[in-house]
């Protein structure tokens, strides 16, 4: 990527990496960390214009025919098309408004 000038590095993380929970501290441990090294790599690779992302997913994902998705409500679990659709939003950013984290959950999540 720094041989062609451009490029994106997307990470998926998960809200243990912002905030850690009870009994889930090797799980919090390595998003901690994933999170730590996207956040070194944008300081270091947006000035070569390469874009670099870090995805706070905050809540369950939603699959074909999910009886969670009956038991919690409508809209309590995350479409994994609408978290394609701000994957591709996120790459697609012009460089004057990059961000290197973004946060996603559904509405019905506590944060």
């Amino acid at each position: 990527m720094t041989k062609q000038g451009h490029g994106t590095i997307l990470f998926t993380g998960a809200s243990a990496g912002v905030k850690g929970y009870p009994r889930s501290s090797s799980f919090a441990m390595g998003k901690f960390a994933l999170r730590g090294l996207a956040q070194s790599l944008a300081r270091e690779l947006h000035p070569q214009n390469i874009h670099i992302g870090h995805f706070v997913i905050d809540g369950g994902i939603a699959k074909e025919n999910d009886p969670r998705a009956n038991e919690k409500g409508p809209d309590a679990l995350l479409d994994p098309n609408a978290i394609a659709e701000t994957y591709l939003q996120f790459h697609r950013q012009p460089r004057d408004a990059w961000a290197w984290e973004i946060e996603l959950r559904p509405w019905v999540e506590n944060f």
